[in-house]
C-alpha cells in the first residue's frame, strides 16, 4: 500500500491536514471505480507453484565482478492500490517490460523501459490481499469474491455514492494498518493462488546468465499517527521480502502480524527450512523517524540480539525511489548543498517535524547504528544501499525526458502540475499549488535502480552480493560506482590487475576494515551511464558518532576536467555545466565519462569508528517537469525544481579501530 499515508489521512500539505480537497482529487485520480472496466469475464482460476526443471547452463564467473542493474520494487494488478488506479498488467507482463517489451500503463498508453533490458527483477505485490481487489471487480471477475459485501460496496453495485465506494476501499487500507482483516474478502487460499501466480512468472522468466528474477512481495507495515479514527495518517515501515531461489507456498504479511520482528522470526524459520530470504526496508523518509529508531518495536531498549537479528534479515535498504530519496535531509545536513535531491514533502515526518527526521534517513542512521553498537555490542543499521522504483504500472519510469510516473493517471499533464492548468500558456501565482492539489504526482521522481557487483547474472550470485552488501543505488541512470579500502601500493590505479589488487589488499563496499594509525587508502571509481549525462563530481561522505551527535563530513575527491577540489571548502570548482530551459539542451563537454582516484581521509583519527560511502553526481539536466513544459511551449512550474543532478551512491565501508 505504497500511498496508504495519502489514502488514510485524506491529504497533507505543508504539514497541515486537508481533509476535503485531497480526497476529492484522489477520486479524480482513480476515476469512479465503477468505470475502470475491462471486457470479458473469467472463472476462478487457482494456481499452484510450478518450479521448472532448468537445463544446466554454463556460467562464466568474473572474479573481479560485473555490475548488474535491476528493480526489486514493482507492483502489478495483484496489488490492491495498483488495480484500483487502473493497472491491469500482470507479473508476466512486468518481466516482459524489464526485458524491453512495451506494455499498457492502464490508461491506454504504451510504456517501455528506458535503456537496455535490465539484468534482474522482482515483482513485489503487496502480500496483504494479494490479487483480491482484482477478483472483487464484477466487470472482470466471476470469482466468488466479487459477490461479497465489500466488493459490492467498492464497485458501486449497491448504488452508493462515490464517497461511500471510496470509504469502502479505504477500509482495506485501514485493515493493513491495524492488522485486522476484512473477513469476507480475506481468502487465504485465493491469496496463496495469487502468490503462486507471481512465483510462477518469476520462474518462467528466469534465464541464468541472462536475466535473473526473484520471487518477492511487499510486507506493508505502518504505524498509525494518533488514533485510527483521527484519520491523521500512518508512518511508512514497508519492507520488500526477496527469496533467493525457492519460495514458501504461503507468505507472511501484516495481516499475520504488524510487528516486523515477527516477520524476521518467520524469515529465520524459512532459512532453517532451506529457503533463503532477505527483507529490504524502503521509504524511511516517510517513517517519522521510526524506521531507524533507537528502540525496539515495542519501545524497549535496543539489544544486541535485536541488532543481529535485524542485520541478518535486512542487510540492505532501498534509499531512493519514485517517492523520494532517503539519503539525507537539509535539516540534518545543512552543509550539504546537494541534500535536497527529490525530497518527498507530503508524507508524515517531513515538513516542520525536524525532531522526527533523524531516524528517517540512511546517512544519519549509519551514525545511530555505530552509537548503538558502542552501547549494546550490536549495530542494527550497518546496511548497504540499493535503489528501486516502486512502480505501480508494472514497469519503472527511469528517464527524466520520458517520465511516465508511478500510477497510470500520472501521464495526465494537468495532474502532473508541470504545465499551466486548463490550457493556459502562463503561470498565475506560484504554480506549485496546481501540482500539490493532487496525490503527490508532481513530487514523483524518475527513480531508482538497484546495482550489484556480482560474479555472474544468476540468483545465487546476485542474492549473495546483496547479502554481503556489495551493492549500489542510482537515482535512475545506469551509473556505476566502485569503492575499496585497504593498503594499496603507489600506481595501483594504472595497474592492469587493479581490481584483483583492490580485492586482495582491501575490502569492497559493504565491508569492514580494521584501521591502524593512518587513514587507509580508498580506491574510488565512478562511471557515467553510457547513454546518459556526464559526471560532474565524485564525493566521499564520512559519517561517525560523537556522543549523542550524528557527525558527517563531505569531501569532493574528483572533479570533471581534472580540476582539484578547493582545500578550503573540499569542493570542486564550477565546471560550467548549464541547462537551457527553453529546450533542455546541455553542454555535455564540461563533464567526465569517469572519475577515478585513490584518496586518504585528511581528518582520520586513530581509534575512531566511521562509515564512508561514495556519491557521484551528473551534470545538471532538465527534470521531467521541465521537459513537459518545453514540449508544451510554456515556462516550467515556478513551484517545482527545474533541473536535477542524478547520482549514484555506493554502499558504505566501515573503518573499525583495532
Amino acid at each position: 500500500m505504497e500511498d496508504t499515508n495519502a489514502f488514510i489521512k485524506n491529504g497533507r500539505r505543508n504539514g497541515k491536514v486537508d481533509r476535503g480537497d485531497s480526497m476529492k482529487n484522489f477520486m479524480i485520480c482513480v476515476s469512479l471505480v465503477t468505470l475502470v472496466a475491462c471486457s470479458g469475464k473469467q472463472e476462478r482460476v487457482m494456481y499452484e507453484m510450478e518450479y521448472r526443471d532448468r537445463a544446466p547452463v554454463k556460467i562464466t564467473e568474473n572474479a573481479t565482478k560485473n555490475a548488474y542493474f535491476g528493480d526489486l520494487h514493482v507492483h502489478t494488478k495483484n496489488s490492491f492500490d495498483a488495480y484500483i488506479t487502473g493497472t491491469r498488467t500482470t507479473a508476466d507482463d512486468s518481466y516482459r517490460f524489464a526485458k524491453g517489451e512495451a506494455i499498457d500503463n492502464g490508461a491506454g498508453t504504451q510504456i517501455k523501459l528506458s535503456g537496455s533490458p535490465l539484468d534482474f527483477y522482482g515483482v513485489t505485490d503487496h502480500g496483504e490481499y494479494m490479487g483480491v481487489v482484482a477478483a472483487l471487480d464484477p466487470q472482470t471477475s466471476q470469482d466468488p469474491l466479487s459477490e461479497t459485501e465489500t466488493a459490492k460496496s467498492i464497485f458501486g453495485l449497491w448504488g452508493g455514492s462515490t464517497d461511500d465506494r471510496m470509504n469502502a476501499f479505504l477500509a482495506i487500507g485501514t485493515t493493513i494498518v491495524t492488522g485486522e482483516p476484512i473477513e469476507d474478502i480475506y481468502d487465504r487460499e485465493f491469496i496463496d493462488s495469487a502468490w503462486a501466480f507471481n512465483v510462477n512468472a518469476a520462474e518462467k522468466h528466469y534465464e541464468p546468465g541472462v536475466f535473473t528474477t526473484f520471487a518477492a512481495y511487499e510486507y506493508t507495515q505502518m504505524n498509525v499517527v494518533g488514533e485510527i479514527e483521527d484519520n491523521l495518517g500512518a508512518t511508512n515501515l514497508h519492507r520488500n521480502v526477496v527469496f533467493k531461489d525457492k519460495a514458501p507456498k504461503r507468505l507472511f504479511a501484516t495481516l499475520d502480524s504488524t510487528n516486523p520482528e515477527d516477520l524476521w522470526e518467520w524469515m529465520n524459520g524459512q532459512r532453517a527450512d532451506g529457503v533463503d530470504v532477505i527483507a529490504i526496508p524502503h521509504n524511511s523518509n516517510a517513517s517519522n523517524g521510526q524506521m531507524f529508531a533507537t528502540t525496539m518495536t515495542d519501545g524497549s531498549p535496543l539489544t544486541q540480539e535485536y541488532a543481529i537479528n535485524r542485520m541478518t534479515n535486512e542487510p540492505i535498504v532501498e534509499m531512493t525511489q519514485v517517492k523520494g530519496t532517503s539519503e539525507t535531509h537539509p535539516l540534518l545536513s545543512p552543509e550539504d548543498e546537494f541534500a535536497d535531491h527529490e525530497l518527498y514533502e507530503i508524507l508524515v515526518g517531513m515538513a516542520n517535524e525536524s525532531e522526527k527526521v533523524p531516524g528517517s534517513f540512511v546517512r544519519q542512521s549509519l551514525a545511530i547504528g555505530m552509537r548503538m553498537e558502542e552501547q549494546t555490542g550490536g549495530n542494527p543499521y550497518a546496511f548497504g544501499f540499493i535503489g528501486s522504483s516502486d512502480t505501480h504500472v508494472s514497469g519503472p519510469s527511469l528517464s527524466e525526458e520520458e517520465h511516465f510516473g508511478k500510477f497510470s493517471h500520472d501521464t495526465d499533464k494537468d495532474q502532473r502540475g508541470s504545465i499551466p492548468p486548463a490550457g493556459a500558456m502562463e503561470w498565475n501565482g506560484e504554480g506549485s499549488g496546481a501540482a500539490l492539489d493532487f496525490i503527490s504526482t508532481a513530487q514523483y521522481g524518475a527513480s531508482g535502480l538497484a546495482g550489484v557487483w556480482a560474479e555472474a547474472n544468476t540468483r545465487e550470485h546476485i542474492f549473495d552480493a546483496m547479502r554481503r552488501k556489495e551493492t549500489f543505488a542510482t537515482s535512475g541512470p545506469r551509473l556505476k560506482v566502485r569503492m575499496f579500502a585497504g593498503n594499496y601500493e603507489d600506481g595501483v590505479l594504472a595497474a592492469p590487475d587493479m581490481l584483483a589488487k583492490a580485492y586482495a589488499d582491501g575490502v569492497p563496499m559493504g565491508g569492514n576494515l580494521n584501521a591502524g594509525d593512518e587513514s587507509p587508502d580508498f580506491i574510488l571509481w565512478a562511471m557515467k551511464d553510457p547513454q546518459g549525462t556526464p559526471l560532474q563530481r565524485m564525493q566521499v561522505i564520512k559519517v561517525w558518532s560523537d556522543g549523542d551527535q550524528n557527525m558527517e563530513t563531505i569531501y569532493d575527491v574528483a572533479c570533471a576536467g581534472g580540476a582539484a577540489p578547493d582545500p578550503a571548502t573540499n569542493r570542486c570548482p564550477d565546471n560550467g555545466a548549464r541547462v537551457d530551459l527553453s529546450n533542455c539542451a546541455t553542454n555535455d563537454e564540461t563533464g567526465a565519462a569517469e572519475l577515478k582516484t585513490v584518496w586518504q581521509d585528511p581528518s582520520f583519527q586513530q581509534g575512531q569508528k566511521a562509515a564512508y560511502y561514495v556519491r557521484a553526481l551528473e551534470n545538471p539536466k532538465c527534470r521531467w517537469s521541465s521537459w513537459d513544459a518545453v514540449r508544451n511551449g510554456t515556462a516550467p512550474n515556478p513551484g517545482m525544481k527545474k533541473t536535477i543532478q542524478d547520482r549514484v551512491w555506493s554502499s558504505p565501508i566501515w573503518i573499525m579501530p583495532r
